[in-house]
């Protein structure tokens, strides 16, 4: 059965590269990037499939077990957008094939001059012939690099303009894990796509790690009352435990400008003291918001004033939009 379906999605991706991709390449004269135009079929086809799977699942799950029940969900249609916008992956994959030419280029400068860039697979013994170890690895060490980038997000000032955005939904759903202005999807996505580039990762392994980690994002977005226990909490990141990052009053404020900033393991919050297993299922949102600061109801209005709150942040001027 899974044979089959392997066999059907290779299918797919081969007729529309064909039918749709490749005369497009042709005609725009991009046919140098023909590899990394296939590999992006890939993407977009696992996008789609994961969106509805995701749907499948998680959606049921809302209406079965909700935290809260909303008459209204206009607020949630423009995160419906930012999902499809994202889990198609045509950014994250495209910011990750512009950064292999450069890298590279540098790669073969360096063997020129008898250096060699060195990665994980070659500081650790045998991980080169262990794909699945490789992999674990991988996943580990971007995780760890989204923990301390998603810390920044909320230190810098200027970063935070931008990143307020996540935080800002009253109505949190599994939608709401690519609710992200689209500066703030480039830089991170330039952040993460270096981090790969540097770790040694290869652009097959790259799409197979963005995939997992939507997923659990997208679960631990959920509108449901999802507990993976004492233990479970501290393993993976639960809807529980990433709702105490969104909660009014604990995602932006304290020592740490917030808790729980880990996408997948806890372990990054339990070592460096950001983790809060505070029980219980708290609002959504951002404190200033009760005080009737706007985020934006739509799309557009969403990008506008973040761009309004970062241009705020960099001239300094006094928080008013």
């Amino acid at each position: 059965m899974i044979d089959a379906a392997i066999n059907a999605f290779t299918l797919a991706q081969a007729w529309v590269f064909q039918q749709v991709v490749q005369p497009a390449m042709f005609h725009l004269g991009l046919m140098e990037f023909i590899e990394e135009a296939y590999d992006a079929v890939e993407t977009v086809l696992l996008g789609a499939i994961e969106i509805g799977l995701l749907y499948a699942l998680l959606r049921p799950l809302e209406a079965w077990r909700p935290i809260e029940r909303w008459q209204d969900r206009a607020f949630v249609r423009s995160d419906v957008i930012y999902t499809w916008l994202h889990r198609l992956g045509v950014l994250p994959l495209l910011i990750f094939l512009l950064l292999v030419i450069p890298v590279n280029e540098l790669d073969a400068w360096l063997r020129m001059n008898d250096m060699v860039r060195p990665n994980i697979e070659d500081l650790i013994p045998g991980l080169a012939r262990n794909s699945i170890g490789a992999f674990i690895i991988f996943v580990i060490a971007i995780d760890f690099v989204e923990y301390w980038m998603h810390r920044l997000q909320h230190r810098f000032h200027w970063w935070w303009a931008l990143h307020s955005l996540h935080h800002s939904q009253r109505q949190m759903s599994f939608w709401a894990d690519d609710r992200n202005h689209l500066l703030d999807d480039v830089l991170t996505s330039a952040v993460v796509a270096i981090a790969a580039l540097a770790l040694g990762v290869a652009s097959n392994q790259f799409v197979l790690i963005v995939v997992l980690m939507r997923v659990i994002e997208s679960l631990s977005h959920v509108n449901a009352r999802v507990d993976f226990g004492w233990l479970g909490n501290r393993l993976l990141v639960s809807p529980s435990f990433h709702r105490r990052h969104h909660a009014i009053g604990a995602g932006h404020e304290g020592r740490y400008q917030g808790v729980n900033f880990a996408t997948l393991f806890p372990m990054w919050d339990i070592v460096f003291r950001t983790a809060d297993f505070t029980p219980g299922y708290q609002p959504t949102g951002i404190r200033d918001q009760l005080a009737g600061r706007d985020y934006g109801i739509g799309f557009w209005q969403q990008q506008r004033l973040g761009m309004a709150r970062l241009k705020n942040s960099l001239l300094r001027r006094p928080e008013h939009l």
